[in-house]
């Protein structure tokens, strides 16, 4: 089979492109496809394998590498421009609009779906609740006609992949389409067992507003006896950075050692979004890093509570604060038996065997 695979685009090394890392590794022969693509080239060469990604015409706007989401309006019609009509195999990594490809006759599209489009749906309102007046009208009317596409275009898909039983009944609510959980597979080779922790508490993260570090921070400023360490970059990262309080230290972009080593050495890793999976909480787990997460959406299928980590209820600084209070207050350890039978169940020689057999099974009309 010629196989194509498509992701909406490819600008970090995140977890959806640690997903399309293993599609390259079990297509290896197969095309890339993408809106645009950004990446340097390790991380061009991590993922990809040093493939080109064959992009669409918004790779080329006027200031496409800062502000290539400036033109959403015209995700849809730029995705639908990408020919795959010489494939007989299209595999999509799709958390906005790679599922929406045009598919001819006899073509087989497997959608291995992180969520429907999450500012059209689940996270419409915290997108327009920042803007205001003429901005937010206009944004409104670009979503609107961005899930009235979405939903036109699930007939494209044949066959649903959702990376968590959260993402697989979004799918249900929105597409009215039943999908099968494969969870994303976790680096627990190289997030290694380390038992030696130190006196900070740790998170890592691109820092956009729904990832909401301003509460993880607000939190630290409670307790100004404690220390926060932030790893990661993005455009929300300057304002928060700015007013934080001086025991929350900021470290930006770090290598991939480096990543692993402060996971390492962490009394625990601090999230406060509500994911879709949530894969840098299995990665600290791998490490014997205790997670302190929401309680909600993706961490509810990644963290055991009480063993792996602590939950709090609410995204406020308040619920963080006493979640971590808690955590110091426990009694009992937390067990490397616990860490190690969860986050097993997760490998990526589990996501690649799921894949491949499920891929066999449904890449035939």
């Amino acid at each position: 089979m010629k196989v194509a695979l498509i992701q909406d685009w490819f600008v970090v090394n995140g977890g959806a492109e640690k997903v399309f890392r293993e599609f390259i590794h079990i297509f290896p022969d197969a095309d890339v496809f993408g809106l645009v693509d950004f990446l340097d080239e390790k991380d061009r060469n991590d993922i990809l394998n040093g493939k080109k990604v064959k992009t669409s015409w918004i790779q080329n706007v006027p200031n496409a590498r800062n502000s290539f989401r400036n033109y959403l309006v015209f995700f849809p019609h730029a995705i639908r421009s990408l020919d795959l009509s010489g494939y007989d195999l299209i595999i999509s990594s799709s958390y906005a609009v790679a599922k929406g490809i045009r598919k001819r006759k006899g073509q087989i599209h497997i959608c291995y779906c992180h969520s429907p489009v999450r500012y059209a749906w689940d996270l419409r309102q915290a997108y327009l609740s920042r803007l205001g007046g003429l901005k937010r009208m206009i944004a409104g009317l670009i979503l609107d006609h961005i899930a009235q596409w979405d939903l036109k275009t699930i007939g494209e898909v044949d066959h649903f992949i959702a990376n968590s039983k959260n993402v697989a009944e979004r799918i249900k609510r929105i597409y009215n389409r039943d999908s099968t959980v494969i969870y994303p597979p976790v680096d627990i080779k190289g997030f290694t067992p380390y038992h030696q922790k130190e006196n900070y508490y740790f998170t890592s993260l691109r820092v956009v507003p729904y990832k909401r570090l301003d509460l993880i921070v607000d939190a630290f400023r409670l307790m100004p006896d404690k220390k926060l360490v932030v790893s990661g970059d993005g455009p929300a990262l300057a304002k928060i950075r700015a007013s934080a309080p001086p025991n929350v230290e900021f470290l930006g972009f770090i290598s991939k050692n480096d990543l692993v080593s402060r996971v390492q050495k962490a009394k625990a890793f601090v999230l406060a979004a509500e994911e879709d999976f949530g894969i840098t909480s299995l990665e600290a787990q791998s490490c014997l890093t205790p997670v302190i997460a929401l309680k909600r959406g993706g961490y509810l299928e990644t963290v055991v509570e009480n063993k792996t980590g602590v939950f709090f209820n609410e995204q406020t600084a308040d619920s963080i604060r006493n979640a971590i209070l808690t955590f110091e207050g426990m009694d009992k350890p937390f067990e490397e038996i616990d860490f190690t039978k969860n986050v097993e169940s997760f490998s990526t020689e589990r996501f690649r065997n799921s894949i491949s057999t499920f891929i066999r099974q449904h890449a035939h009309a």
